[in-house]
């Protein structure tokens, strides 16, 4: 009887923790909001980019290389970000 219980209530734990009902689905997102928060994370990594190298942890030649991959990726963002803009007001 104890098994059976036992039983019982790991497979009711197990269907309320695995319940389809209980996956959170947020706000769907568009590509123009996925690609406002990437450019904001750019930016905050550039940021800290600059902190970092004023604090003396980076050298020139590691600065400059990350600092030129960050800004080749935010004007991308941007340039795509301004594309869907621009395809959405006509």
């Amino acid at each position: 009887m104890i098994g059976v219980a036992g039983l019982l209530l790991t497979a009711g734990l197990l269907l309320f923790v695995f319940s389809p009902a209980r996956v959170f689905v947020g706000e769907e997102k568009t590509r123009v909001s996925y690609l406002r928060e990437r450019k904001d994370a750019v930016y905050e990594n550039l940021r800290d980019l600059n902190f970092e190298y004023k604090a003396g942890k980076l050298s020139d030649a590691d600065y400059e290389s990350l600092r030129n991959s960050l800004e080749s990726e935010a004007a991308a963002i941007l340039a795509e970000i301004e594309q869907l803009e621009a395809v959405e007001s006509r």
